[in-house]
């Protein structure tokens, strides 16, 4: 259906991420990334008066001609059918992802069980939960923004290196004006406004891991995600790759088809912000958490952006097992990650970077910053690879000290709210409990976390916590079925549903 005309109806609805003729753009830019000769297809869209993907938000500002948009959706399905030279090494399917990772992690080899092993659990992702809140509001006031407007406004007030929130006190008029905060945000997110922790898809995500888990268990499939999305997640709550699949879900697309028809998102971060659960639901075995993480990132996205999923569940599991330091859970990370792939030459090239750089210091990853920025020019600010890259620089450069991993991320740009939960949730998971995480950051959340997903509303992180832990996995002894099932990528049989905790 085109949209109706200015005027007697008002002016048109843009909604954004979906508009065929936006959508052209970005996947122009897509086939540039795998390969595909897409240069008659670029000619014929701008010789016919397309335009260039926006550069930051999901529209344009107006709605197309008629022929315009017919001609979006036709090449749109052309660019599809180009094959990437970089299929090969860049697989979706889970089973040819094993195959192509040489050092596909093993469970850690746990001791038997001990008294208080579950509440240790139990503490150790009430930290990650607060964690992951803590650094997403810590990146929500300068997301969009970019690398030199963070740099400045933290500067203005006495923030740099970052080591605190975000605050609209004692910025100079004219930094302010030139960078101006994400305005749905700043009411919110800024020191003086944050009164417990607001919805952010970044939080919403993993409260529907949760659910999810609450209804089939670890048999969970990707049609269950999908299912569960249209039950309890508001379609207005979804972007990039996510509202694309949604779409496709409401037009019949079955899944796994969802992530790769007509969705040039598919390569961004949205799987990897909801990769947590997974993570902290296999203490102890990268394996069946990235095998998790690939059922729930097939519905929206392909080959980077799933493995940003994969590679974040594993990380979180190595960390979750509790023997693990950040370095240790870094390799287990990448283990899952096809090595020849665009994503694991970025998170290689970004802890090398990190452990190179001389001095250790905040000031110091300033040039790690800058380095990866000109390695990653005319990347999309919401792409998996170049995120993926700055969070792994961030963590390892760090050390996987709380402060120092989401303040260091978030100072890096792109997806700032983003990357700050997940460094948040990794360096709340190594920190161990909520009381080893400084007050300055967990004190405002007032254990609250607002959201819009079904029956959640309020909820603090401290049920969050046993809700999590009440679907734990012990990690899979070598010659079980669980264990070949985790390594094969198979789903699990089915569970009964727990009851939360």
């Amino acid at each position: 259906m085109t949209a109706a005309p200015a005027g007697a109806h008002g002016t048109p609805l843009r909604l954004t991420w979906v508009q065929p003729e936006d959508l052209v753009g970005h996947e122009l830019r897509q086939a540039a990334e795998d390969g595909r000769a897409a240069g008659p297809l670029h000619r014929r869209w701008f010789a016919a008066g397309g335009h260039a993907a926006p550069d930051r938000a999901g529209a344009s500002p107006g709605p197309p001609k008629p022929r315009l948009r017919a001609l979006a959706v036709e090449l749109l399905d052309e660019l599809a059918a180009l094959e990437s030279p970089l299929a090969a090494i860049e697989p979706t399917d889970l089973a040819e992802i094993r195959a192509a990772c040489p050092r596909w992690p093993e469970p850690v080899r746990a001791p038997a069980p001990e008294a208080g092993d579950a509440d240790r659990l139990r503490r150790r992702l009430h930290a990650a939960w607060l964690g992951r809140a803590a650094g997403c509001v810590l990146g929500k006031p300068v997301e969009k923004v970019t690398l030199e407007g963070i740099r400045a406004i933290a500067r203005s007030t006495g923030n740099w290196p970052l080591h605190t929130w975000f605050t609209a006190a004692g910025l100079a008029p004219a930094v302010a004006a030139a960078h101006p905060w994400n305005r749905r945000s700043a009411a919110t997110s800024l020191a003086e406004n944050i009164d417990g922790a607001p919805e952010d898809d970044d939080l919403n995500y993993p409260l529907l891991a949760l659910l999810l888990l609450d209804r089939h268990g670890h048999a969970f499939t990707t049609a269950d995600v999908g299912q569960l999305w249209l039950d309890e997640l508001p379609a207005g709550r979804t972007f990039t790759a996510e509202r694309v699949a949604y779409r496709n879900l409401l037009d019949g697309v079955e899944p796994p088809h969802t992530g790769a028809y007509r969705n040039p998102f598919r390569e961004w971060i949205g799987a990897q912000i909801r990769a947590d659960v997974h993570g902290w639901t296999h203490p102890g075995d990268p394996a069946g958490a990235a095998a998790a993480a690939h059922r729930d990132a097939v519905l929206t996205h392909t080959a980077n952006g799933v493995y940003g999923a994969m590679f974040t569940a594993a990380v979180l599991a190595a960390a979750a097992g509790g023997g693990a330091g950040v370095h240790e859970a870094l390799r287990a990370g990448l283990a899952v990650v096809p090595p020849r792939s665009r994503l694991a030459r970025a998170l290689r090239h970004g802890m090398e970077l990190a452990r190179s750089e001389p001095t250790g210091t905040r000031e110091g990853f300033a040039t790690v910053v800058d380095e990866l920025h000109a390695a990653h020019e005319g990347r999309h600010w919401v792409h998996v690879v170049p995120n993926a890259a700055l969070l792994a620089a961030a963590l390892t450069h760090s050390g996987g000290d709380f402060t120092g991993a989401i303040c260091r991320v978030v100072s890096g740009g792109w997806d700032t709210d983003s990357n700050g939960a997940t460094a948040g949730s990794v360096a709340g998971l190594l920190a161990g409990s909520p009381e080893a995480l400084p007050r300055r950051w967990t004190a405002p959340l007032r254990n609250r976390l607002a959201t819009t997903v079904g029956g959640m509303d309020g909820i603090g992180f401290d049920e969050l916590a046993a809700r999590t832990a009440a679907h734990a996995l012990p990690a899979p002894a070598r010659g079980t079925a669980a264990y070949a099932r985790a390594h094969a990528g198979a789903a699990p049989p089915h569970e009964p549903r727990r009851p939360p905790a």
